[in-house]
């Protein structure tokens, strides 16, 4: 089925200064070679792989453009098929009318993923490699870069293959003694195979609770910011921005909608929600805002709940009715993340700071005093932001799984791994082990493509961009 020439644009379509085109297959050399006059003369088809020539695209005797043309021989390039790239002038012109040739050469149209399809079915790259290439090129951040390098580069893979094969050699033993039931053998040391088992396990749950941040990682992790009318929630999100991205007014109950934007804090992806501040209201458009406000704190993985210090410093029926608030968010929400932010800090004096930290620290731990209006506190902000991020396996590059397909794979793993620990517990059978073993490796083997089938991979590739 993958074995023609396919061709495609391998940088984002429309004007540039440089585009790249693909192509791919048994006969791309051959092809590009109809289509390319060297400037020195030589046959594409003789050159050495990885090698770089300077000429034209023509058609007859009409020159499309002056390019420089790369080619990488079978096996040694990254589909395992002759490969060729054509880089040119970033015209659309130029690049559909160099495209259109080859269509017309023999060649055809690439769909979404196929190079890197092509790769994974030539050996170039399992399939949670070729997945994270699909990361790689959405990765907006140091974080979600690091991992997606990390897992390209087989760290993830070569964890799981080593489980694998451990198991799968113990698998074999098993099912040896199956051959010779009669004689009642064993083959495989049973004290040996719990080590292992136990071993499996340890690493299967560090896995499976690395996606928890992984995959917020991976997607950003929203914050909402939430409050009371006019309390500085939108001058909180310029100042973490940098930018006028909200409405400031003295006016409460400007923001009638929700407000988002990104930023990288420390490599990691932050996804700001800035909403209408909570208040009863009669206002119909202002209460649809209120109502989105707590839709947003549904989907957020972190809850900044704003207080401006003035409306606590009046006194302490102020601080007892937010103490009361505080209370609300962590009932309605109790697995948020949730920090006090004593906003407006510039308005009273350092005595009533010391005195509301004081009685507030009491009833939450994560008390932040601010002003966002001069940015003090912010940066101390965004660093207790990082602190509640375990971002601690990044930094010693230890696997995090980012992929929900992958971690409901490990999941089914670790529970066919269980199976066999209870069996070995109560000296199951070798026959009943081997039926739960075979499970377990079939579910290692659906994360790096040993095990695999045509829709499985239609729909991881379809996700990928057209020339990748």
């Amino acid at each position: 089925m993958h074995n023609d020439t396919i061709v495609a644009l391998a940088t984002p379509s429309g004007s540039g200064a440089i585009a790249v085109i693909r192509l791919s297959g048994q006969e791309a050399i051959s092809i590009a070679s109809k289509c390319f006059k060297s400037v020195s003369g030589k046959d594409l088809n003789q050159q050495a792989t990885h090698t770089i020539h300077l000429g034209h695209i023509v058609e007859d005797k009409r020159t499309i453009d002056e390019v420089l043309v790369s080619v990488f021989k079978d096996p040694n390039s990254y589909t395992g098929e002759n490969v060729v790239e054509i880089s040119c002038h970033g015209s659309s012109y130029i690049q559909q009318e160099i495209i259109q040739l080859f269509l017309r050469q023999g060649c055809r149209m690439a769909t979404a993923g196929e190079f890197t399809l092509r790769a994974f079915l030539n050996g170039k790259l399992d399939l949670s490699q070729a997945e994270a290439v699909a990361d790689l090129i959405s990765s907006d951040n140091e974080a979600s870069h690091q991992i997606a390098m990390q897992q390209m580069r087989g760290g993830f893979s070569s964890e799981i293959a080593k489980l694998r094969e451990e198991l799968l050699n113990f698998a074999s033993l098993i099912e040896l003694e199956l051959d010779f039931a009669e004689e009642d053998v064993e083959f495989a040391d049973r004290t040996q195979f719990k080590d292992l088992v136990e071993r499996i396990t340890f690493v299967l749950k560090r896995l499976i609770d690395s996606f928890a941040v992984g995959n917020v990682i991976k997607n950003g992790i929203p914050v909402a910011i939430v409050g009371e009318p006019n309390v500085g929630k939108s001058t909180l999100l310029n100042a973490l921005l940098n930018e006028d991205r909200a409405i400031v007014s003295e006016i409460a109950g400007t923001t009638r909608d929700t407000i988002e934007d990104e930023i990288s804090i420390g490599g990691v992806g932050f996804r700001f929600i800035d909403t209408a501040g909570i208040r009863d209201t009669k206002d119909v458009v202002e209460s649809i805002g209120i109502k989105k406000t707590f839709e947003k704190i549904e989907q957020a993985q972190v809850v900044m709940f704003l207080v401006g210090s003035p409306q606590l410093a009046v006194g302490s029926n102020a601080v007892e009715s937010f103490k009361i608030e505080i209370e609300k968010i962590k009932n309605k929400f109790p697995q948020k993340q949730l920090l006090v932010i004593l906003n407006k800090i510039d308005q009273i004096t350092d005595s009533e700071l010391a005195n509301l930290r004081t009685d507030l620290e009491s009833h939450s731990s994560n008390v932040i005093p601010i002003s966002a209006k001069t940015g003090f506190g912010v940066e101390q902000l965004t660093n207790q932001l990082l602190n509640l991020i375990n971002t601690g396996a990044l930094r010693n590059n230890e696997t995090i799984v980012t992929n929900s397909r992958h971690y409901d794979a490990l999941l089914k793993a670790f529970e066919e791994i269980q199976k066999v620990q209870y069996g070995l517990d109560t000296d199951l059978s070798g026959d009943l082990l081997a039926i739960d073993i075979r499970q377990a490796l079939y579910h290692f083997g659906e994360i790096t493509g040993e095990i695999t089938n045509d829709d499985l991979l239609g729909n991881i590739f379809a996700n990928f961009c057209i020339g990748k």
